[in-house]
Parts: C-alpha cells; sequence; structure tokens
C-alpha cells in the first residue's frame, strides 16, 4: 500500500510505494544504504518504511534482489566446461563489483529472494546441459560462485582502502617488509607484475580445474562429498 509523504507545493500529499524503495535505495547504492538514508531521500520518515519493508533486512533483500535480477548470465554454448565456469566466474566478478556492496550482501545469506535464486537455475541450468546431475550443478556453481564472491568482496574493500588518507604509506611500508626480508624478497623479485583483472582469470582457472577433477560431468554428489571427505578430516556424506 502506498504512505504518504509531507504535500507537495501543489497542496496534495505525495504517496511512496514499494518500487520507490527499490528506486531510491539503488541510487544510494547497496555499501551506503540504510533506512534513514531512503527514507531522508523519499521524504518520510524512517518508520514510515516499515509498511514495505521488514527493517535493515527487508530493505537489503529488496534492494538486493533487484540488482541481482539485473544479471543475466551469458552461456556460450562452444564453450567447454572450464570455459564456461570461468566466464560464469567473471560475469558474477563484474556484476559484483559495478554495484559496491553486492559482494557484502550475498556473503552474507544467498539467495535471499527472487533475484538470487534466478541466478542459481541460470548457473545450475548450464552445468547441467553439460551433463551434471541437478544436485551436483549446485555443488559445484555454488563453490566457484562462492570463490568468486568473496575475491571480489577483497577487491572492492582494497579499492575503498586506496582512497583513505595514509593508504599509500602503509602500502609502501608494507612492500618493505617483504622486499626488505632475506627469504621473502629474493623470491618475489621474479614475480610478474599483475593488476586484478589479470590476476583474476590465473587465480579461478587453478580453482575451477580443481573443483573440476574431482567433480567432473555424471558424478553423484555423494561421492564428490565422500572423495572430498577422504582427503581429509571431514564427515562423508553418509555421516553428516
Amino acid at each position: 500500500m502506498p504512505d504518504t509523504k509531507p504535500t507537495n507545493a501543489g497542496g496534495r500529499p505525495s504517496t511512496i510505494a514499494p518500487d520507490d524503495i527499490v528506486r531510491v535505495g539503488r541510487e544510494i547504492g547497496m555499501r551506503n544504504l540504510s533506512l534513514k538514508g531512503v527514507a531522508a531521500k523519499l521524504g518520510v520518515s524512517a518508520a514510515a518504511l516499515y509498511r514495505h519493508v521488514d527493517g535493515r533486512w527487508g530493505l537489503e533483500r529488496v534492494v538486493g534482489e533487484s540488482v541481482l535480477s539485473d544479471l543475466v548470465l551469458v552461456d556460450e554454448h562452444a564453450d567447454n566446461l572450464e570455459q564456461h565456469l570461468v566466464r560464469y566466474a567473471d560475469q558474477l566478478r563484474r556484476h559484483v563489483l559495478a554495484h559496491p556492496g553486492l559482494g557484502a550482501y550475498m556473503q552474507a545469506l544467498f539467495p535471499r529472494g527472487a533475484g538470487g535464486s534466478a541466478l542459481l537455475r541460470q548457473a545450475q541450468n548450464a552445468l547441467v546441459r553439460r551433463g551434471y546431475e541437478p544436485s551436483a550443478a549446485v555443488v559445484l556453481s555454488s563453490a566457484v560462485a562462492s570463490v568468486t564472491i568473496n575475491i571480489a568482496a577483497g577487491e572492492e574493500h582494497a579499492v575503498s582502502a586506496t582512497s583513505e588518507a595514509g593508504y599509500s604509506e602503509e602500502l609502501d611500508s608494507a612492500w618493505l617488509i617483504v622486499t626488505d626480508d632475506p627469504i621473502l624478497g629474493p623470491s618475489h623479485a621474479p614475480l610478474p607484475t599483475m593488476s586484478t583483472q589479470q590476476y583474476f582469470p590465473l587465480l579461478t582457472t587453478a580453482a575451477i580445474g580443481g573443483l573440476i577433477a574431482v567433480a567432473p560431468p555424471g558424478r553423484p554428489v555423494t561421492e564428490i562429498v565422500n572423495e572430498l571427505a577422504s582427503r581429509t578430516d571431514l564427515p562423508s556424506a553418509k555421516e553428516m
């Protein structure tokens, strides 16, 4: 139900609706999202928003799911499995970095609504088309998504830190700790300098290669879990 806000110049009360909350929430952005911020931009009290969203968690959910719904994964059918998963990770990373705060939202709890569940279905269906059982497809796509989201959230944090006072001095100090170390210094000297855009596909390709090795198409999810458990002290699928 629309809620009223202060009377406009024409003497008639304006109204707010759920779509207004989402629109303004997206303008503010996930990183800075708050009930007070949205209410202020809409010209209503924070309490008025509770008629449409269930507190902070509800506000995050409606805005976050709207942002996630914008991501429609491109599935190139000519891609082999590894290429597909690397492309999937790259698309997810780009979307997270384009919307600061989205990574933290997904880390907290995922999925939380229609946008997240639609994203999971896209990822699952792409792997089912490549020979995976649905449950195994969920495990593999979720693992790739977890790695990607964590990396992207770290990148976002690092980028935001660069604008803080004293960051460059702290960076130089941290680098000297490595270069001046008698063991670490020589081992770092021959390493190539890479941007995060160059480093990300190298890291994800390595991770994806390991995941595919233990979770190839057609392998039941119980076998995947049991093999991993046999290499660690974790319980097997039968014991979970």
